[in-house]
């Protein structure tokens, strides 16, 4: 298994390089940003006509995400249908790199999208699918029908993401402060999208990115671009929270894992793709449990180093890394989840982690259970639609103010903030689901968990990094996601052992801080 090391940390340079690859105009107004990023991949359905392809750039491969149309998967097909799920990112991965060389060409020649890109990934998807359809059949009994129906895919242009509407507001997330609020029915479906007013007001003021290159050729090759920056001054205060009440779990637990200053990262991800190398297709920070890989058991991290201060915690959290778009490589220019998968940059070290676990604001916590699995956010939801985002961007100083689907311009002083509330209420019965999102759940507008659902502490992730101010960062994305900021995710296994979790319950319940 292939481990990246940092190779070596922001100097002043760099920052004055990504700064001035960054201006700035007044108010919020962006004049360029990444110029070594270009415009990159896109939608589900049909293949586009010509006529629809007139006058606008087709940016992306848009497929039909195929977990979310699989029915109640067996636990004995469970790791057969997850490796099939993740051969299909891989050809989505690849033919979006096909598409990424020849995106001129498709532009002036749709039916060559068709037969060089789209037509043979149906192929590869179809052939996926048969392959679920017969594991689920052959432990369940029955070969669920219609798999089929997920094999299509399109292109579509970066202008049009599912689920937002006109493509270019911004939701807020009010909940991200203490982890409280915003959140949905508690079906895994993200928290409260509500728009605020006041956002989104750089759309349109950006020049193209990777100006005078060649699209697909820049140096990130598929973005982000001006339209996905926003000034956190534009955007307007909103930090709603469930009103707690008498017999609210008004306590909290920190726990010290360090900030992954030992840099381990690997683009693996365990929860999704167990068993597969560069599962991911991007690069996580770790930290916590050392022992997380795509082939890690169990008993592997219960058996783990951690870099947890109190040795009871060998949890693993892990999340995408965060680049600085300057041109400097890193030492996964040419690894899986680095360059090969349009991942460059140099990674940068968050200058603070803050994992907290807090109360519900209606009542006590129980305990989770040991190896519980929880992945908030989606990473994939630029193509998927925002239903499932759950990241909020915010700076310092202005945490009042948090935003989605955009990244943050802090002012200078103050530096750039990733919130992940997890989900706060578990099934009571499963540590994980066929999806990944169905055991566990968000507590309802008023702060309830939905019936059948019960609080259990909830993990609130702080990551803050001192990156130059302006537009000159990005989250390590999925190629076709285009680097977007609603990419962004987080993934928690509960790997606490009994004392120290029910001593965080306590703590809890009884409304104290403890560490």
């Amino acid at each position: 298994m292939r481990r990246t090391s940092r190779k070596k940390r922001s100097t002043l340079a760099n920052r004055a390089i990504a700064a001035s690859a960054a201006l700035i105009l007044g108010g919020g107004g962006l004049l360029a940003v990444n110029v070594y990023a270009s415009a990159g991949e896109g939608p589900s359905g049909s293949p586009p006509t010509r006529t629809q392809n007139a006058g606008r750039q087709m940016s992306t491969i848009d497929c039909p995400e195929a977990v979310n149309g699989l029915p109640e998967v067996p636990d004995r097909a469970r790791g057969e249908v997850d490796r099939e799920l993740a051969a299909m990112d891989t050809q989505i991965t690849d033919a979006y790199r096909q598409f990424a060389d020849r995106q001129e060409q498709m532009a002036q020649d749709p039916g060559l999208a068709e037969n060089a890109v789209l037509g043979p990934l149906r192929s590869k998807r179809t052939a996926s699918l048969d392959r679920i359809g017969i594991a689920i059949g052959r432990v369940g009994g029955e070969r669920p029908a219609g798999l089929e129906s997920l094999a299509g895919c399109s292109l579509r242009a970066d202008d049009s993401r599912p689920g937002n509407g006109d493509g270019d507001g911004n939701s807020s997330d009010g909940g991200s402060g203490d982890g409280d609020g915003g959140q949905d029915d508690g079906q895994g479906q993200g928290q409260n999208q509500g728009r605020s007013e006041g956002q989104g007001q750089d759309g349109g003021q950006g020049q193209d990115p990777g100006q005078g290159e060649d699209p697909g050729q820049g140096r990130g090759g598929n973005g982000p671009e001006a339209a996905d920056f926003v000034d956190i001054r534009s955007v307007r205060p909103d930090a709603d929270r469930p009103r707690k009440r008498r017999g609210a779990s008004r306590g909290s637990f920190t726990t010290d894992c360090g900030r992954n200053e030992n840099g381990k990262f690997n683009p693996d991800n365990v929860i999704v793709a167990p068993g597969v190398s560069n599962g991911a297709h991007h690069m996580h920070d770790y930290v916590g449990n050392q022992a997380n890989d795509a082939f890690a058991s169990d008993d592997d991290l219960a058996d783990g180093a951690t870099t947890c201060r109190n040795q009871g915690d060998r949890s693993t959290y892990y999340w995408p890394v965060l680049r600085l778009q300057n041109g400097q490589d890193e030492d996964d220019v040419d690894a899986d989840g680095g360059g090969r998968d349009q991942n460059v940059g140099e990674i940068q070290t968050p200058s603070q982690v803050t994992l907290k676990f807090v109360g519900s604001p209606v009542g006590r916590v129980t305990a989770m259970p040991r190896f519980l699995r929880i992945i908030t956010g989606d990473a994939k939801a630029f193509t998927n639609g925002d239903a499932n985002a759950n990241a909020s961007w915010s700076c310092t100083g202005f945490e009042d103010r948090q935003v989605k689907d955009k990244y943050p311009i802090c002012p200078e002083g103050s530096q750039v903030v990733r919130t992940f509330a997890f989900q706060s209420c578990w099934d009571g019965q499963n540590t994980d689901s066929a999806n990944h999102r169905t055991h566990v759940a968000f507590a309802q507008d008023d702060g309830r968990c939905p019936s059948g659902f019960r609080a259990v502490p909830q993990l609130v992730q702080r990551i803050v990094y001192d990156v130059p101010p302006g537009p000159g960062f990005a989250v390590d994305s999925f190629p076709e996601q285009l680097h977007k900021p609603i990419t962004d995710h987080g993934d928690f296994i509960n790997v606490f052992d009994e004392r120290l979790m029910k001593n965080m319950v306590r703590c809890i319940n009884d409304g104290r801080r403890c560490r």
